[in-house]
Order: structure tokens, then sequence, then C-alpha cells
């Protein structure tokens, strides 16, 4: 909604909410990591290791939020390149959009995370 507020163009709410999302998550897993180490045996400690696959499921987490964008079509419906595939408009049956919704997450993280299988090589992404 912020950045909605600030009137940027679709892009620029897509690829905001994908960055400040996959943020938020990399550092929520990080502190995590830092807190909860100390107190429960299947939760590592915070390494350079993990920070690499940490931040590569942030990625994608961000990616999977940044599709759920898509689904306004109200926002910007000229610029939104994902409307035909995600949108969901007004008069949809609550059941169709949260399908749709939960549709558009699984998209992003499908495509941010084919991205990272082409990009990195094997064993370096956080699901090798």
């Amino acid at each position: 909604n912020a950045l909605q507020g600030a009137e940027l163009p679709f892009a620029g709410v897509f690829w905001g909410t994908w960055v400040g999302c996959g943020t938020a998550f990399y550092l929520g897993l990080r502190g995590g990591r830092t807190i909860l180490s100390g107190y429960l045996e299947h939760v590592h400690e915070p390494t350079y290791e993990n920070s690499k696959t940490d931040m590569s499921l942030s990625s994608v987490i961000g990616g999977a939020t940044g599709f759920f964008v898509g689904t306004d079509a109200a926002y910007l419906p000229e610029q939104n390149f994902l409307i035909d595939i995600v949108g969901i408009q007004d008069g949809t049956p609550d059941l169709a959009g949260a399908a749709i919704a939960g549709s558009s997450t699984a998209l992003g993280f499908a495509a941010s995370q084919t991205g990272l299988n082409v990009i990195f090589p094997a064993g370096k992404c956080w699901n090798d």
C-alpha cells in the first residue's frame, strides 16, 4: 500500500514488494537463527554458508510476494503485466479470489526458483 500510495508505476510496486518482502524475510531468518540457535537443537547458528542459502530462499519468497501484487487488477491495469494471469477483478467470488491469490504466489515462487536454478551451480541454492 505504501508503494501504491507513493504512486509508483506498477513495475516499481512489483520490484519494491519483491525486494522489501525478500529483505524482511531474510532479516527474520537471520534474527531467528541468532536468537533461537541457542535454544533449539535443529536451528543452526548463523554462518556465512547458511547466510547464502538464506539469501537465495529470501529472494524466492520475495518473488512470490512480487507476483502477488499482480492480483490487484484495479491498480494501473494498463501496466499490470500479470493482470491476465492472476488479476482479481471486481465481482470475483471470494473462494476463486483466494485460489487466484494463492496461484499468484506459487507462480512467483516457481518463476523465481527457476531463475535461481539456472543461475546458481548445483549444490549452491537454498534447496540443494
